[in-house]
């Protein structure tokens, strides 16, 4: 399914209601450029960010003129070309267990200005997305988060976790395999190419990532240039390992920081690491954690099923903190539920509760032998009654259903519908947007 995010009409409920409010909700142009930087100089207020250089927002533009650029403005403040609310929104593919990927609708860059807290911006931006998202045919919904007591009232949960690492390099000896191929140092032109292709294969093979446009590669890779002077990608070092037949098959995005007191003991900071193959990921950690002077390496939004542990002499020299990181909605049920495939087969009939009217029902979830599903509406009655959130929790395997019995987030009969959604991969995505 193909759907223009930009194309689609403002929410008529909410444009309506904030108007009653002395708030006007409208969309910019892809050729309005003043409203385009407008937007995104509020953006980066409300993400405590520096101001944006005009050359940097102009690129941004180019790059996003696909996406869906939502505000709101309340022209009685002092510059009413500058909305007091803000989200972005377009269409991306979702990979589900099974390697399926599902179209979902992508929210991003949702804000509100401090001086409008309590006015039902929010409530109302997110809630005209996920009717718009609707009406648009889409099955879920996702965003990654920077407040996490948000989205729980839209029906999100977080349905992928992610996992920070500080590792001791002196304690860390290097136990796991040998590897073959070549690992180098490359430029980011060099690297693009191949990196893609890595991309693709493992995001196609791993629940819970998305296609990433260009914006977040270049992000990925330190060529965006986001800010006036931005210097601090510019010290970013890529690492690419290639197989015996040259072919890239992973890569590393670094930076070095030094200790001003004792250069011998420098942090590698890993920004990403991936890999397509189970030899370019140790190929890759293992030069990271065997660079001359650093005596540690700290990598952010890793997988919390993360192998690295078991590579190393000591496991204690890893510390891993967890965190929630992708949030899911399922738009429609019967839609979210048939595109991933099943560990097992079974039957399970599902009452789902969603406050906000949008995918509530029950339904019977009916899964073959080859773990593929058929869902129904059904007036049989229900083994497990659930909020909305918590099957998004559950679609793509990242916690189990006996754990939400157990937190009291699930009622009835899980046994089936613990061995259905359970999977062998815990999902993951490896970016933020």
């Amino acid at each position: 399914m193909s759907v223009d995010a930009a194309a689609q009409p403002v929410d008529a409920a909410a444009q309506e209601e904030l108007a009653g409010r002395g708030l006007r909700l409208g969309l910019v142009g892809a050729s309005d450029r003043a409203g385009l930087d407008a937007w995104a100089q509020a953006v980066r207020r409300g993400f405590l960010d520096v101001r944006g250089s005009s050359d940097a927002l102009g690129a941004r533009h180019e790059l996003r003129g696909h996406h869906r650029h939502v505000g709101v403005w309340d022209t009685t403040v002092a510059e009413p070309a500058t909305p007091v609310g803000t989200l972005e929104s377009w269409t991306s593919a979702l990979t589900v267990p099974g390697g399926t990927a599902v179209p979902a609708w992508a929210i991003s860059g949702v804000t509100v200005a401090p001086t409008h807290r309590r006015r039902g911006i929010a409530r109302n931006l997110l809630g005209s997305e996920l009717r718009t998202a609707k009406a648009a045919g889409l099955p879920m919904a996702m965003l990654t988060v920077s407040e996490a007591t948000i989205y729980g009232r839209f029906g999100f949960a977080p349905s992928a976790m992610a996992a920070d690492l500080e590792v001791d390099t002196g304690r860390a000896r290097w136990t796991g395999p040998e590897t073959t191929g070549r690992t180098q140092l490359v430029e980011p032109d060099t690297l693009r190419d191949g990196a893609e292709q890595v991309l693709d294969r493992v995001r196609r093979a791993t629940p819970g990532n998305i296609v990433m446009g260009e914006v977040f590669l270049r992000r990925m890779l330190g060529t965006l240039g986001e800010t006036a002077g931005d210097t601090h990608s510019r010290a970013w070092r890529h690492l690419r390992h290639d197989d015996a037949d040259g072919t890239p098959q992973g890569f590393a995005v670094y930076r070095l920081v030094e200790d001003d007191r004792d250069m011998s003991r420098s942090t590698v900071v890993l920004h990403h690491l991936v890999a397509a193959t189970d030899e370019a990921y140790a190929a890759l950690w293992r030069t990271l954690l065997e660079m001359d002077l650093v005596s540690r390496v700290t990598a952010h939004l890793r997988p919390v099923d993360e192998p690295l542990g078991w590579m190393v002499g000591d496991r204690r020299a890893i510390r891993t903190t967890t965190f929630d990181h992708l949030w899911t909605r399922i738009l429609d049920v019967p839609a979210a539920l048939e595109a991933r495939t099943y560990e097992t087969s079974g039957r399970v009939v599902l009452e789902v509760d969603d406050p906000l009217g949008v995918a509530g029902g029950t339904f019977a979830l009916e899964a073959d032998a080859s773990g593929v599903a058929q869902v129904s509406v059904t007036e049989a009655p229900a083994d497990v009654r659930l909020g909305v959130d918590a099957l998004a929790a559950l679609h793509l395997g990242g916690v189990r259903a006996h754990t939400l019995a157990t937190a009291g987030r699930v009622q009835g009969d899980v046994a089936v519908l613990d061995a259905l959604m359970a999977t062998a991969r815990a999902p993951y995505l490896d970016h933020w947007f």
